[in-house]
């Protein structure tokens, strides 16, 4: 028989009222200091004691992104779980809502805005490219519940005559490449094209970057835009983008202007046209024709053959949203005392998974 070893970790919590308000292993990263200066940044910090008190109904809200298909009352029960010598007071349903409301967004919104940015070490594989910090941009839409306390803002899409399916909110991020680290977000209605909301990322660009889109984000002020922040760009371009040459370089490439009639300043920009051969799983073969547009105007320093080898990171903010989702399925993930095994099976989850 093989000899086995436990290897178990204890996790503190608060006292008394304040005792369900942690996240297992997670508290060590989220603790009890940094939830409680958000909330008086954010001035939700109760002037008296409220039950459940501001800083665990800021846990109970990051544990429900955690666990993201319980009820509240599961929810609650996983935080306390191992709690019960405690005697602690279980709250309504209706209590943790208006809970929720008392504290609002902005502490989550802090929170979230404390953890997210690039994480990468400079020069760390996967993440940059001749010195370049890569970032890729992207979006998707989630369900949201069929109530009408959220349709007013989270409309249904509208046949002729009523609305169908469930209401959609569409959410845009920034990742670091190779970590798949979150950077920054924007979220609203669906009505609104993925552009928009992708402007609203744009502060979190900088000179240290290279920034990575699909054909969604072919437009002439974005581009614009994020090559006045200073970053540099690697975006497909649309198929109605036609570009006219101004100068043929040594690689293949070639240097042409964008902006015509919406830009007070032309763009020069340097055009990449590649054939790429795809083979299939069952061995069919195709081919697709990619143009992609760069503000990277060296072809010594950035081959076009690199560029095209680099845009491939892209696809690591798609795989982003599938990641983040949350994967912890027993209250032991959550508990106060729990074994090593338990711990792995929670994923660090942002609150933006609820909303």
């Amino acid at each position: 028989m093989q000899e086995k070893s436990v290897i178990t970790s204890t996790i503190e919590t608060a006292r008394g009222v304040f005792a369900p308000g942690h996240l297992g292993e997670l508290t060590q990263v989220v603790d009890f200091a940094l939830v409680d200066a958000v909330l008086e940044e954010t001035g939700r910090r109760e002037k008296r004691l409220r039950l459940p008190p501001s800083r665990v109904v800021v846990y109970f809200v990051l544990a429900l992104a955690l666990f993201e298909h319980r009820s509240y009352r599961t929810v609650w029960s996983q935080l306390t779980a191992a709690l019960t010598p405690l005697a602690l007071v279980r709250p309504a349903v209706s209590s943790l809502t208006r809970a929720r409301r008392r504290v609002g967004a902005a502490p989550l919104r802090r929170l979230f805005e404390t953890f997210a940015g690039p994480v990468a070490r400079p020069g760390q594989d996967g993440s940059f490219y001749r010195g370049l910090r890569t970032v890729a941009v992207n979006g998707t839409l989630l369900h949201t519940p069929d109530d009408e306390t959220l349709t007013w803002r989270y409309p249904k899409r509208a046949g002729e005559g009523l609305g169908f399916g469930y209401p959609l909110l569409r959410l845009l991020t920034l990742v670091e490449c190779g970590t798949r680290a979150l950077i920054t977000a924007a979220f609203g209605p669906e009505s609104e094209g993925e552009l928009p909301y992708a402007k609203r990322l744009l502060p979190a660009l900088d000179k240290t970057m290279l920034l990575l889109a699909d054909a969604a984000f072919d437009g002439n002020e974005f581009l614009d835009a994020v090559h006045h922040s200073g970053a540099r760009f690697l975006v497909r371009s649309g198929a109605r983008r036609v570009p006219t040459p101004a100068e043929h370089l040594g690689d293949g490439s070639y240097i042409a202007r964008i902006g015509y009639g919406v830009l007070r300043v032309l763009l020069p920009v340097r055009v990449i046209e590649a054939t790429l051969t795809v083979t299939l799983a069952d061995g069919t073969v195709r081919t697709e024709q990619w143009r992609l547009i760069t503000n990277l105007l060296d072809p010594l320093r950035y081959p076009a053959a690199e560029l095209v080898d680099l845009y491939h990171r892209r696809w690591q903010a798609e795989t982003t949203y599938f990641r983040s989702r949350p994967r912890c399925s027993t209250a032991a993930s959550c508990a106060p005392a729990a074994s090593m095994a338990s711990t792995r099976r929670s994923t660090p989850c942002s609150p933006l998974t609820r909303l």
